[in-house]
């Protein structure tokens, strides 16, 4: 799909439905802390045997769960769920990578390692935009640089 008729098609979308794409790219993020909360709470219990630790990550879990099914619908019999938390949880840390790498002053290996978070991301939102059936994305068009190229124009187009 060329970027023209992408960026025709969410504007489709947006007047035939209350679609937000800035309030989900929040929630995504949001769903990104949360997922590494959880890390935190297990590394907090191993390090420590308090059982507090066990308890938050538990609520922290359910809360991640409720919120990742108001972007992830269960529709199929595909991993979607599932892939979508991985994706979500490691483009967050390779964005935590490239922090740490522009902060030593490797600028080239944050940006490398920026960009790859981006498709990570990117690929999320192909998985659970175009798994509803509102978004084709071609992954193959010549005007596109990998997949995060053509989801940046739709978070653009959404910017309030």
């Amino acid at each position: 799909m060329r970027v023209d008729n992408f960026i025709k098609k969410i504007n489709e979308i947006k007047e035939k439905s209350s679609l937000d794409i800035s309030a989900w790219e929040d929630l995504s993020i949001g769903l990104m802390n949360l997922v590494s909360l959880e890390e935190h709470c297990f590394f907090s219990y191993v390090r420590t045997q308090d059982d507090k630790f066990l308890k938050m990550l538990e609520a922290v879990r359910e809360l991640r769960k409720k919120l990742l099914a108001l972007i992830i619908k269960k529709d199929d019999d595909s991993e979607r769920w599932c892939m979508s938390k991985h994706l979500l949880a490691s483009s967050m840390r390779l964005f935590e990578v490239g922090n740490r790498l522009l902060h030593e002053g490797k600028e080239k290996e944050a940006k490398e390692m920026y960009k790859d978070s981006a498709e990570l991301y990117g690929l999320f939102w192909a998985l659970n935009v175009e798994g509803k059936g509102k978004i084709k994305i071609n992954e193959d068009s010549k005007e596109t640089k990998g997949i995060f190229a053509s989801i940046k124009k739709l978070l653009e187009c959404c910017i309030e």
